[in-house]
């Protein structure tokens, strides 16, 4: 058993928004079906970290996680940017319950265990948050990450954090968010966000002792990344 990653699915089977007007994005989803099921078993686990469907609603984004759900694996979804659909943790783990998509499994102020390593995380926010109302996204979600990462603390395993935001992009830092990664003692974070040209400046590698990678769809050609030790 494995644990995997990959964020920005960008999935729209339940809406009219094809991904097919952005160079690269043709066909995604049945690239992206081949690659999951050719790499990923049943008994493995695959972490998306946001920007999972287009659609506005959950109802919009059933036909999304029924695809996502027919999958192999147990998938642990967090929030992205454009995951409109996001609600009460609730009203989304019942609508989860009432469709029997038992595979899915949503990610927010918690922590799962995956073969020996504690999966937490949360959205994140811009690196150039500047506005007063940014600021206060952006504190909410720090104290998110706090919580995720002390729930993970209490699991097996050393906990690995994914968002959906990049913590470090070319030159510029969203500093409250690296602090606390800092501050909690992590070593790998995974991240999403970046796509098309963006990925050239996209940071891979480690810094102040974390391991940073990034994980949207397009920067993995479509193909869960299976995470190293």
């Amino acid at each position: 058993m494995a644990v995997y990653a990959i964020a920005d699915l960008h999935l729209s089977f339940g809406t009219d928004k094809p991904m097919d007007v952005f160079s690269g994005w043709n066909d995604h989803a049945q690239r992206l079906e081949k690659n999951w099921r050719a790499l990923v078993n049943e008994g493995d686990t695959v972490v998306i970290p946001g920007d999972i469907s287009w659609g506005m609603s959950l109802e919009q984004a059933a036909a999304d996680f029924a695809f996502v759900h027919s999958l192999p694996g147990r998938k642990i979804l967090l929030k992205g940017n454009h995951d409109y659909w996001w609600t009460t943790r609730k009203k989304m783990d019942a609508f989860i319950q009432q469709n029997g998509w038992n595979s899915l499994h949503i990610l927010h102020n918690d922590a799962y265990e995956a073969e020996g390593i504690a999966v937490c995380g949360t959205r994140g926010w811009f690196y150039d948050a500047e506005a007063d109302a940014d600021q206060k996204v952006l504190m909410r979600e720090v104290g998110r990450l706090r919580t995720s990462i002390q729930a993970a603390k209490t699991l097996k395993g050393d906990p690995v954090v994914f968002l959906h935001y990049p913590p470090l992009y070319a030159d510029a830092v969203c500093g409250e968010i690296w602090e606390e990664l800092l501050r909690q003692g992590i070593r790998r974070c995974y991240y999403g966000h970046i796509h098309g040209y963006g990925i050239r400046s996209a940071f891979n590698g480690e810094k102040e002792g974390i391991r940073l990678r990034l994980i949207s769809a397009d920067a993995l050609s479509f193909a869960p990344l299976r995470l190293s030790e």
